[in-house]
């Protein structure tokens, strides 16, 4: 059975699924499928290849972060990762879900509904607005981002979001050295500070991956983010 593996795989990072998260997790793979023909959700739909490079991808290295979080926001969350697969481990956070189409938040709140899931919720728009808004500025005490921009930009978009003493955690891909050394300077600038780079592999794969930690230890600027594009435009310069 599908939910069987899902069980297992969870099992090979050390996470113990109930019967009705691997059910809520089959049920994501499945409307996410069906949605997937005439929407681009994802590139990946095999079934085994979403279990690993979408859901443990998801989840992997997360429980010290999340287990003394409350208030999370995915930022950039597309298809709903990591937002919805961390929810469905960690059911005690509040989720917020923010992306700039409406199609995939329709998407994301029918599987919300549908999977019975509490205290999580989808915002439509850009992060460079809602990053300005007092009512979710500096309120999170978690964001996170799978997006596809450099960490530079990514700090400009989710650091505002961060509440002091919180942390922004960025998903990347293996060899992130580089990357992060020419975004120190912009982080800091928001107010962060790298305080780990978690390196793995994914189980029963080669492909390698990073977790970026970012300490927010003072307020971000009220000039930053800037206005929507710059972020990736013009990524803040040493």
């Amino acid at each position: 059975m599908k939910t069987s593996y899902i069980l297992q795989q969870f099992e090979k990072i050390s996470l113990s699924l109930s019967d009705q998260q691997a059910q809520q997790f089959l049920n994501f793979y499945q409307k996410m499928v069906v949605v997937n023909q005439y929407m681009n959700l994802t590139s990946i739909t095999e079934f085994e290849e979403v279990v690993q490079k979408h859901w443990i991808d998801s989840v992997y290295g997360m429980q010290p972060y999340v287990q003394n979080a409350v208030s999370v926001m995915d930022v950039g969350t597309g298809a709903g990762f990591p937002g919805v697969p961390l929810k469905i481990v960690y059911p005690h956070l509040q989720m917020t879900l923010l992306d700039s189409l409406q199609k995939r938040l329709r998407f994301l709140d029918e599987v919300i509904s549908e999977n019975g899931l509490k205290d999580i919720g989808t915002l439509h728009g850009r992060a460079e607005d809602y990053g300005k808004n007092l009512k979710y500025r500096e309120q999170y005490d978690l964001v996170v981002s799978r997006a596809v921009a450099h960490c530079a930009s990514l700090s400009e978009y989710c650091l505002p979001f961060v509440r002091v003493n919180g942390f922004f955690i960025a998903y990347k891909s293996g060899n992130i050295d580089q990357e992060l050394s020419a975004s120190k300077h912009a982080i800091a600038l928001l107010g962060g500070e790298v305080t780990d780079v978690l390196s793995f592999t994914l189980p029963d794969s080669d492909i390698a991956r990073s977790l970026v930690v970012i300490h927010k230890v003072r307020n971000t600027s009220k000039k930053y983010p800037r206005k929507a594009g710059l972020p990736v435009k013009e990524p803040l310069q040493c």
